[in-house]
């Protein structure tokens, strides 16, 4: 089955999990009184007590938050200034209401009343009357005996008071004084369980790597002899092993058996069975019936070695996520649960944290079923729940979870919010034991051998994996707020996280920009200024430049050749970073290509030969080399891409290398036009003059700056006011002028760091820039020159180079191609997140098409590593953004600078404490750099392909 169909398939089955439609036999049955999720909804009666639309009975649609269907009021939980003074803060409470009748076949059985999450303390009563104690915690399912409650023969009356902050100061610490958006209402569905009197109540898999299958029951009113039998299938239906267990009381029980030849689950292989479990009576009648998807897996934690699971050491490629979604906050449904692994998958991780609670049951379906590890989280935003709430929600948690093959850990609070009485209370409801794990931010936090201390630098890191003999497994690292972090800094530490044996890997902070669609101001995006955009994506999902930065950082296919080498054989070398996957089970394409040219209409490349390669034969962890045999298109093409695809048909990454240094630019530039223009070069006390192909460029002889352009059509270009040199003053020292035939050269000298440049200007129109300059040893964030140009008069940027995102000299990956950017005043991480960002660093710049309202321009660069400025922007914002910017606002650098985050050590400009590639550039000595530019529209596309010597695949 296809990828794709496989997908598709997965969702179907997931929407059914999840909706848990009701069912015939002897299979739990279930009646929703809410919607199913956030898109299906069911209305109740609601009264809010203060705020927006309080005061009178209303309608609400369940699951939801009242806030966002337009009562009472907003807090994000971090908010210090109304933290001990509650008649500021948000303290609404929800009354809901509405009737229902028991489905008739509902008679003679067990019922059970299930609210899946509910904000913050939660009272129920039917018919009147209390059905049992106020359930306290905002992330747990929890259950009611409603039996003896209900009529069976008339309609019933549900009533449920809702308060949004608790009777209980510790669970408002642990859950609403936190760095994320806070809520109230009933936002997870509510439905009726029914089953039969004698029943299975619960059931606890272990199922381990080496088959064997334990299977820990609870059962309810079997008073005699009856029977279990437990069968074991494939997801397909065919069974594998059926046997039977005798049950003779209510209480415990446990069944066991081995299995042969089992498929593990793991994150590359996410193999799943289908368990079923009959309660038959003496007669071989079915009583009740429950199925289970589980995986064989064994998760260890080998202190002062690593993490292992099946035997394996693995590392987590992993992110924080948050449950949330801008309309409807933590409300959420399978799709939206669906779409975020794939892009995490897409990103190639391989483990989650459910920062910071318990997420939708949907969520961990789709992991068990896609492959992601997961640390389920207990609430606790460094604050914890006292001892006595605390027992009640680790139960909670971890009897709804505990059958996931993809939980591998649980983590018992963040930052603090950890309450180690609770740490003994995990194993009682989890009979596979797995490991309990502190996610701490203070050091001398580590449990169970892992040491998880949040924000370390490069310098902490070496230190740890030199010394310790702590597995080192940071829970938050590298936090992402705007630009900063995320992928910005990622390279260094993931390969000496890769290399380092006492590295269990790490989770990036975060996953998405926590982005509130507020319904009290004309639903603008809100991210509490500087608090909640900390994502790799926009709030809805928009991919951000760390997004694809952090693809190519943790490809488990690692490729280590920057440029083809001028002696290239063919041979690239690979290592081998699954855990699980032989290389020979990837498949790879070479593609040969040409790139669309300066005056093509359309951005991209056309594909000119494509080939599968022999997949070499790798074994995890190993290295070897991948040969692409079509040498003969060397000569021929522009650029070559190598594309990994895993054996699940998803591809991985594909790498970029040029080929070609364009020398068909140059044949234009310096050729001469069918109709040669008048030519001239004039030099006065105060400006020099040069004019050839119909263009006229006007400098300024007291600092050597362009001052006009004049255009065949005899519309200026705003164009100039450059080269300034990016450091220091510029004085002219000495004016020269030269002519070769019609074209004329200007060459200007100067004190100071820049010190020489000279214009050419050619019969073609084309304009040549040689400049030089001098930079005693030192560092330099962004060595090179600028222009001014006037930002409102652009459109659109297209160019071949890396892309489509802008760079960071820490974060510098990206695609060669030609790419094409819509001008936009996006920074990262604010309104209206539409990415990529127009204004930015770009790099290993070739040709660079600017469209303004003025016609376009274009700028070729002879040689290679050059990054283009475009405009103001900066990484990350707070008291003064960062970092700063070169003069001018069109930039041509050697070097860019390096972003940091804005908690590298309480720096925001100080991105070398995470790792070299932060560190800033190092120079020392002369440097040149020759540019082109084109003042105008170039007519005929007179650089595109020539349209008689196509390849023959290349329409």
């Amino acid at each position: 089955m296809s990828f794709r169909n496989r997908l598709k398939l997965l969702i179907t089955s997931v929407i059914f999990i999840v909706t848990i439609a009701p069912t015939k036999g002897q299979q739990t049955e279930q009646f929703f009184l809410s919607g199913t999720d956030n898109e299906n909804t069911e209305t109740w009666e609601f009264f809010c007590s203060s705020g927006r639309n309080s005061g009178f009975w209303s309608t609400i649609e369940v699951p939801s938050h009242w806030e966002q269907q337009g009562f009472g009021a907003y807090n994000y939980g971090r908010d210090y200034v109304t933290y001990g003074r509650s008649h500021e803060f948000a303290d609404e409470t929800g009354f809901y209401k509405r009737t229902f009748t028991v489905p008739q076949n509902f008679k003679g059985k067990s019922l059970e009343l299930v609210f899946e999450g509910s904000m913050t303390d939660t009272e129920v009563k039917i018919n009147g009357q209390s059905i049992g104690p106020v359930h306290q915690g905002s992330f747990y399912r929890f259950t009611y005996d409603i039996t003896d409650f209900v009529n069976l023969d008339k309609e019933n009356l549900i009533e449920v008071k809702v308060s949004k902050m608790s009777s209980n100061n510790s669970v408002n610490r642990a859950e609403r004084y936190a760095d994320y958006w806070i809520f109230g209402g009933i936002y997870r569905p509510v439905y009726i369980n029914a089953k039969p009197q004698k029943h299975i109540s619960h059931h606890a898999v272990v199922a381990e790597a080496n088959g064997n299958l334990e299977v820990h029951l609870e059962l309810e009113n079997v008073t005699d002899a009856q029977e279990i039998i437990a069968t074991v299938s494939e997801l397909n239906g065919k069974s594998i092993k059926e046997w039977k267990t005798k049950a003779n009381s209510s209480g415990s029980l446990l069944i066991k058996n081995q299995f042969e030849n089992i498929q593990t689950w793991n994150s590359e292989f996410p193999n799943l069975y289908l368990l079923k479990l009959s309660l038959k009576d003496k007669g071989n009648k079915t009583l009740h019936e429950v199925e289970e998807r589980i995986g064989f897996r064994t998760i260890e934690i080998k202190e002062g070695d690593g993490i292992y699971v099946n035997g394996v050491k693995v590392k987590m490629k992993g992110i924080n996520r948050h449950a949330f979604w801008p309309e409807t906050g933590r409300s959420l449904n399978a799709s939206l649960d669906l779409m975020d692994i794939l892009l995490m998958k897409e990103m190639n991780m391989n483990s989650v944290r459910t920062a910071h609670y318990p997420p939708d049951k949907s969520f961990l379906h789709l992991c068990d079923s896609l492959g992601l590890y997961v640390m389920d989280e207990l609430g606790g935003w460094q604050n914890a729940y006292d001892t006595e709430s605390g027992k009640i929600l680790v139960k909670e948690m971890v009897r709804r979870d505990v059958n996931h093959p993809s939980i591998i850990f649980w983590s018992n609070g963040n930052e603090g919010g950890t309450n180690k009485a609770l740490d003994g209370d995990f194993d009682l409801y989890d009979p596979s034991k797995r490991p309990v794990i502190h996610a701490h931010h203070r050091p001398g936090n580590d449990f169970n051998g892992i040491d998880t201390d949040h924000y370390e630098n490069y310098e902490s890191l070496l230190k740890k994996f030199a010394d310790s003999t702590l597995i080192y497994m940071p829970t938050e690292f590298l936090h992402a707020q705007d630009d900063g972090g995320g992928a910005a800094g990622l390279h260094d530490f993931w390969e000496l996280m890769w290399a380092s044996k006492m590295s269990g890997g790490g989770y990036l902070w975060v996953f998405s920009d926590e982005g509130l669609v507020r319904t009290d101001i004309g639903n603008k995006i809100d991210v509490n200024r500087v608090n909640a955009p900390d994502g790799l994506l926009g709030p809805h999902r928009q991919k951000e430049g760390s997004f694809y930065a952090a693809r190519e950082i943790f490809s488990p296919v690692k490729i280590f050749m920057e440029k083809l080498p001028e002696d290239f054989n063919g041979e690239i070398e690979v290592e081998n970073r699954f855990h699980f996957t032989n290389l020979s089970e990837v498949k790879f394409e070479a593609e040969w290509v040409k790139y669309r040219k300066p005056g093509d209409p359309i951005s991209g490349h056309i594909v000119v030969d494509k080939s599968q390669i022999q997949s070499p034969n790798v074994k995890p962890s190993e290295k070897g080399k991948i040969k692409i045999a079509n040498l003969k298109m060397m000569d021929a093409a522009e650029g070559l891409y190598l594309k990994a695809i895993d054996p699940h048909g998803k591809e991985i990454y594909t790498w970029s290398w040029r080929t070609d240094a364009f020398n068909d630019f140059f044949k234009v530039i310096n050729s001469n036009p069918k109709e040669v223009r008048e030519s001239d070069l004039t030099v006065t006390d105060s400006l020099s003059v040069l004019s050839a192909g119909g263009f006229t460029l006007t400098f300024d002889n007291a600092n050597g700056t362009l001052s006009r352009i004049q255009k065949p059509s005899g519309m200026d270009l705003s164009f100039g006011n450059g080269p300034v040199f990016t450091y220091g003053d510029q004085k002219v020292s000495n004016i020269e002028t030269t002519e070769d035939g019609e074209s004329k050269s200007l060459t200007i000298q100067y004190d100071g760091h820049l010190k020489e440049t000279k214009w050419t200007i050619h019969p073609s129109g084309w304009v040549e820039l040689n400049y030089t300059y001098s930079l005693p040893e030192g560092e330099y964030d962004y060595p090179g020159i600028s222009f001014d140009y006037p930002e409102s008069n652009v459109i659109s940027a297209k160019w071949l180079g890396k892309g489509p995102y802008r760079v960071w000299k820490n974060r510098n990956q990206g695609t060669i191609d030609v790419h094409q950017n819509l001008y936009n005043d996006t920074q990262t991480g604010s309104t209206p997140w539409d990415y990529p960002e127009f204004k930015g660093y770009f790099g290993d710049i070739s040709w660079m098409e600017i469209n303004t309202a003025q016609g376009k321009f274009y700028i070729v660069s002879e040689n290679e590593g050059l990054n283009v400025r475009l405009f103001d922007f900066y990484g990350v914002s707070g008291p003064t953004s960062y970092p700063e910017l070169p003069k001018g606002n069109i930039s041509f650098l050697d070097g860019i600078p390096a972003l940091g985050s804005k908690l590298a050590l309480g720096i925001t400009s100080n991105a070398a404490v995470y790792g070299p590639q932060g560190e800033t550039n190092k120079m020392n000595g002369t440097y040149s750099r020759t540019l082109y530019f084109y003042f105008d529209i170039i007519q005929d596309q007179i650089l595109s392909h020539d349209k008689t010597n196509r390849f023959p695949n290349e329409d």
